[in-house]
């Protein structure tokens, strides 16, 4: 790649990234708040899941649909930046709800504007990479900044807001970064100068049906990887402010302080675990950080007395959310066919949101209502192990490892 290629590999890397870790601020802030928001909106631990669950229901349709659509039309800087303006809208309406419903309904159209920024964002990401960067571009646009904004900076500013000002005043002021994402985009991203089939890659009358898509091993197994370890992941942001605050009785406060933790943890794994993927293998990274994942849970159970011990080992768990760009992005972009690669990756995404996302949430809200709050975190643990035996029968994909050029190559951008 010229200077200039890498130039903008940096820059789309970071415009991208912040895009992505606002979406998981503005996803996250109604956890962080829940306290609060209690105050005014009493819910139960079902209701809690459903709301969720609706979210990530509505994720994974439209992030399907515009993925596939993006595909279709070969154009992807005008969909996502609708999505970010969308999305941005769609956190004051949560400001605005009076009872459940009304929440439960601007969730949903959060999780239809946020759908579509994943794939269409690390389709983008990959056509721009070089091969040997692709992994670790990934991983810091999806993990890093997602983690920072949504793990670190949200909880600390979303409760402090909500302390002085009140909760809905904190939803309402997230319309203006949103738009200053917006504006970056449609300024400096370039759209690819070839629609995603061109070039060496299957043409149009070659592209292979959904059916045929998910015949490839390690398309099916990161479908199913993604439903266990979004589920693990959207569990915990769920349930672990609760349990925090109600049964291991820290403040909203140091409820705070210890989900921050999280963010440091998975903005450092968030490059780390792509780039020793780039090294080592996709195989082996993934199934030694998925299985840390049950960590995370286990700590919550023991370490109730103890706050930074808590936070200390909660975020060494949370490494493993470093792996989503790996079994998202970075394996299904080298496994499947370059025009299918925006549509596998959403396909990938949404059952996550689907199983993960949707599914689990609820039921696990459901069985907390029977059991108590220690089952969520039970539920974590169980998803992250079954994850980590499934990545087992992951064909490698690696570059360095495989043996073999990658699917896809870097293709000009207009």
């Amino acid at each position: 790649m010229t200077g200039t290629d890498r130039a903008y590999e940096i820059r789309l890397t970071a415009i991208l990234g912040i895009t992505f870790g606002f979406v998981f601020f503005d996803r996250n802030a109604l956890n962080y708040l829940l306290p609060f928001i209690l105050k005014d909106i009493p819910l139960s631990n079902v209701q809690i899941g459903a709301i969720a669950a609706l979210l990530a229901l509505s994720w994974s349709i439209s992030g399907y649909f515009v993925g596939w659509l993006s595909d279709r039309i070969g154009k992807r800087k005008p969909l996502l930046v609708a999505a970010v303006i969308c999305f941005s809208l769609a956190s004051v309406l949560t400001g605005l709800a009076g009872s459940f419903a009304i929440l439960l309904f601007a969730r949903l159209i959060m999780g239809l504007a946020d759908g579509p920024v994943l794939p269409i964002s690390q389709t983008l990401m990959a056509l721009a990479s070089s091969p040997e960067r692709r992994g670790l571009n990934m991983g810091l646009m999806q993990n890093v900044l997602s983690n920072l904004l949504g793990s670190l900076v949200a909880p600390l500013v979303m409760v402090s807001i909500a302390t002085a000002y009140g909760w809905r005043s904190a939803f309402y002021l997230t319309i203006i970064p949103g738009l200053i994402i917006a504006a970056l985009i449609f300024f400096f991203v370039r759209e690819p100068g070839q629609p995603v089939a061109a070039g060496d890659g299957p043409t149009e009358g070659d592209r292979p049906g959904i059916v045929e898509i998910l015949r490839n091993r390690n398309i099916a197994l990161c479908l199913v990887i993604s439903g266990l370890m979004v589920g693990w992941m959207i569990v915990g942001w769920v349930f672990l402010p609760v349990y925090l605050t109600s049964v291991a009785h820290f403040s909203p406060g140091q409820m705070s302080v210890i989900m921050s933790a999280l963010g440091i943890s998975g903005a450092i794994a968030g490059f780390a675990v792509p780039g020793l993927s780039d090294r080592f293998g996709r195989r082996p990274v993934m199934l030694v950080f998925c299985a840390i994942g049950a960590l995370a849970p286990l700590s919550a159970l023991i370490f109730t007395g103890n706050m930074i011990l808590l936070a200390t080992i909660l975020a060494i768990g949370w490494i493993a959310g470093g792996t989503f760009s790996l079994f998202m992005a970075t394996i299904p972009a080298e496994s499947a066919p370059t025009a299918q690669v925006a549509t596998a990756m959403a396909l990938i995404m949404g059952a996550g949101e689907l199983i993960g996302g949707s599914a689990a949430p609820l039921i696990v809200g459901w069985l907390s209502d029977i059991y108590g709050l220690q089952t969520p975190l039970i539920a974590e643990i169980v998803l992250a192990l079954c994850a980590a035996i499934l990545t087992l029968f992951l064909r490698e994909t690696a570059p360095a490892k495989a043996g073999q050029a990658p699917e896809i190559a870097p293709l000009p951008f207009a």
